[in-house]
């Protein structure tokens, strides 16, 4: 029961305020770039590619010079491959609709009615990625990925994709990763917010918020030096920065655990 309300207590964090998606145009999908990638037949707003956003599935190198293939990413390209090759889909858009390749941001829903994000992380083929301005259906992602990661569906059942601890980061610099840990300390200094997980800053796993952000924060309840004490889950791109560091921009990267 315990765990059970505290999952509810961290969905109505997540969820409040609703934020809105708008019911876009309809697309015929043509192509499927990876697992969250399509090209659809006909451009919308000039784009005739879309980035499902809210997800992050593993990333297939695309011609980048010197970047590695993720594992399991021609999986999660299968994956999607089977939920929206050569159908039609219906777009929904957040905030931004456009980003700054040129790709339509989007959710997608095909004609039967499946919600392809939700399908994805259902299966463990994706991870949740919100952005300060897409943000929305966070929680309904979030309780989809938690699912999967206790299934070990897809992607959590890979080493690679593990949760981490904060004290386990060294070789993880530059990549994208999910950290649960207790925040032993939390501290305002000057333009930031600094979230520390262990006694030395100079060293030890940080969480760092912009101030201009924590607008965001408080739209939500949530006053980020009052998570010391707490066990939270937040996720980024890893940094360096003094010790390991994530920026978190928006409320939706951290997750309240306990």
């Amino acid at each position: 029961m315990a765990k059970l309300l505290r999952v509810i207590a961290f969905l109505l964090f997540v969820a409040a305020p609703a934020l809105a998606l708008e019911r876009g145009p309809s697309a015929r999908v043509t192509s499927v770039i990876d697992g969250d990638t399509v090209t659809i037949a006909d451009p919308i707003d000039g784009a005739r590619e879309i980035r499902l956003v809210g997800i992050q599935a593993p990333k297939l190198p695309l011609g980048r010079k010197n970047f590695p293939e993720w594992p399991l990413a021609p999986e999660a390209k299968a994956a999607l491959e089977a939920l929206v090759g050569g159908k039609r889909v219906i777009l929904e858009f957040g905030e931004t609709r456009i980003d700054r390749h040129g790709r339509l941001l989007a959710h997608l829903y095909t004609d039967d009615g499946i919600w392809v994000q939700g399908a994805m992380l259902q299966t463990g083929m994706a991870r949740v990625y919100t952005f300060p301005d897409n943000r929305a259906r966070a929680a309904e992602m979030y309780a989809l990925e938690a699912e999967a990661r206790a299934a070990r569906r897809g992607i959590w059942t890979h080493p690679y994709y593990a949760v981490r601890t904060p004290d386990a980061l060294t070789k993880d610099i530059g990549t994208f990763q999910v950290i649960e840990g207790q925040v032993l300390d939390a501290a305002r200094v000057r333009e930031r917010v600094f979230l520390n997980f262990g006694p030395n800053w100079r060293t030890d796993f940080t969480i760092t918020i912009p101030t201009k952000a924590l607008a965001r924060f408080r739209t939500t309840g949530l006053d980020p030096p009052a998570l010391k004490g707490r066990t939270v889950r937040v996720r980024g791109w890893l940094k360096r920065e003094n010790g390991p560091m994530i920026e978190a921009t928006h409320p939706e990267q951290i997750e309240i655990v306990k």
